[in-house]
């Protein structure tokens, strides 16, 4: 079974961001502290974990403003892909998005899942980034409001 959690410990969020490198920057030889920024502090994070309590897969979600949210930072175990994971850990963003009121999410996500946000009712705006030099991503959104 899988289980939301809002991470609260030094302890938890060491293991949040942990994960976000391992997954989000490490293959592409990023340093460690690439995997945060500025904006975490005031972010809403979610995190699911199984039964056992292991952590298996993150996102972010910030306010760009009072309308518009944000998800970003999301990594799943590559374990634990295929599972539900993702999709708890986006739901949970979304409701998190409803409660402050925003009337829609946007992200950048990476042509290899747009399918998956897709699947979860985004639409794709416009390309996005180019990230290390080879991760395209397509802006992507979703109105909820």
């Amino acid at each position: 079974m899988l289980h939301v959690v809002r991470p609260k410990t030094r302890e938890e969020f060491e293991e949040y961001f942990e994960l976000r490198w391992r997954i989000l920057r490490a293959p592409w030889n990023q340093p460690r502290g690439t995997e945060q920024d500025a904006f975490d502090e005031d972010a809403d994070h979610a995190s699911v974990r199984d039964d056992s309590g292991r952590l298996l897969g993150v996102g972010r979600l910030h306010l760009n403003s009072s309308r518009e949210a944000q998800i970003r930072y999301m990594a799943t175990d590559e374990a634990s892909r295929h599972q539900g994971v993702g999709r708890t850990v986006v739901e949970e963003l979304e409701r998190l998005a409803a409660a402050h009121g925003v009337e829609r999410i946007v992200l950048n996500a990476r042509d290899s899942v747009v399918g998956f946000y897709e699947r979860l009712g985004y639409q794709t705006i416009g390309a996005g980034p180019i990230m290390f030099g080879e991760i395209r991503h397509v802006k992507m959104e979703k109105k909820i409001g």
